[in-house]
């Protein structure tokens, strides 16, 4: 994939000085009012005030100028641009695509253009099937973008309610339809957020990796992620330093690279999102869980668990599988190897419990005895 930057040029881009009116226009009343957001530029045409690109909520980015998606002009020359960059690579990242919205660029710049997305994503499809696109969007716009045509949206809402260590709120947000899920780009850090090895501690870091990577979804990794680095590189920066891998952490992703490889229904699979019960009358711990099943061929494959809090906790996960009655199950944990045997009866009647220390969890993978023998030399509790 591509970057692709539909909202701005750099100041000396070639349309700056040839076609200056592909900008938005300011002023000298502007500039003298708000010079964070203007800037005088000479073109062919003489000098002209034109605007720094931004968003509605913070001042311009001071070496861009903003396009002006009111003008049709730029907007074929934007698309001219799109089919010539798809011809070149599988499919473009879209930055702050959202911006191009003629709701959220009107609240900016005072004019409302002509939707652009919905007639980009469709000319690029006619000219190459199969073409991807994934929209860097934020303010809940996610599925507005998605209606335009994007494969993916980052999913920064889930990201904001693991930073917060919010395990409520994070079922909310799983809750919502798989015809939303499957198109979201899950992630622990990209290039405008601080790394997940210096935002989540050891071991939230684990369980947040967990319930990001192991959901619905496109999972969305960042160099170096995986190996634990900590120091956040700007975007304008070339190279980073050279950081020492931290072993516990690359441990860890190497576990759960393999398990996402090798798995078949962890990538086209059917997903459920499992609820935690209490465990007894008056035990609250239970609020802290995230769960979800997995199942392949309409029979459950894999079960996720993640005690996303800072004190251990207990619940009962009630298994919505009729098939497991009259079954004896053996659960085999993906990422430590802890092996259970459990009768069906009870999973799918009282539920499977769980007892997890703060931030634990588990990754099963459901089998019927009989049908497959346990790894060699693995203990069964």
């Amino acid at each position: 994939m591509l970057d692709f930057v539909p909202n701005h040029t750099a100041i000396d881009h070639p349309w700056a000085a040839i076609h200056p009116d592909y900008y938005v226009q300011g002023s000298e009343a502007l500039l003298a009012a708000a010079p964070q957001n203007y800037i005088r530029v000479e073109t062919q045409q003489g000098p002209r005030i034109l605007a720094h690109g931004r968003d509605p909520n913070f001042p311009g980015w001071p070496d861009t100028l903003q396009l002006d998606y009111a003008n049709r002009d730029l907007q074929r020359a934007k698309l001219d641009e799109l089919l010539a960059v798809a011809g070149k690579c599988d499919g473009v990242r879209c930055d702050m695509a959202m911006l191009l919205l003629p709701e959220i660029f009107q609240r900016t710049w005072g004019v409302t253009p002509e939707p652009f997305w919905p007639k980009a994503t469709a000319a690029v499809r006619r000219a190459h099937a199969g073409f991807t696109f994934m929209a860097e969007v934020y303010w809940d716009l996610e599925w507005t973008l998605q209606q335009q045509g994007f494969d993916y949206c980052y999913d920064k809402r889930l990201y904001d309610r693991l930073q917060a260590s919010n395990a409520p709120a994070v079922r909310d947000h799983l809750n919502a339809g798989l015809d939303y899920q499957d198109k979201l780009a899950r992630f622990l850090e990209n290039h405008d957020e601080p790394r997940a090895a210096s935002a989540f501690p050891w071991p939230q870091h684990r369980a947040a990796a967990a319930i990001t990577f192991l959901s619905p979804g496109l999972r969305f990794f960042q160099q170096g992620e995986v190996e634990g680095a900590r120091v956040h590189v700007p975007t304008h920066l070339c190279r980073g330093p050279v950081e020492p891998v931290d072993g516990e952490i690359s441990g860890f992703y190497e576990r759960l690279l393999l398990v996402l490889r090798e798995t078949d229904a962890l990538r086209g699979g059917d997903w459920t999102q499992l609820h935690p019960t209490p465990a007894w009358p008056g035990n609250g711990t239970s609020d802290g869980f995230v769960a979800y099943a997995w199942a392949a061929k309409q029979r459950l494959s894999h079960i996720v668990v993640v005690n996303y809090a800072p004190t251990r906790g207990q619940c009962y996960l009630v298994l919505p599988f009729p098939e497991l009655r009259g079954r004896r199950l053996r659960l085999t944990d993906m990422i430590d190897d802890e092996i259970y045997e459990r009768d069906g009866n009870d999973l799918a009647g009282g539920g499977l419990y769980i007892d997890r220390a703060a931030w634990g969890l588990n990754v099963f993978e459901v089998q019927i005895v009989g049908e497959d023998a346990p790894p060699a030399g693995a203990a069964v509790a």
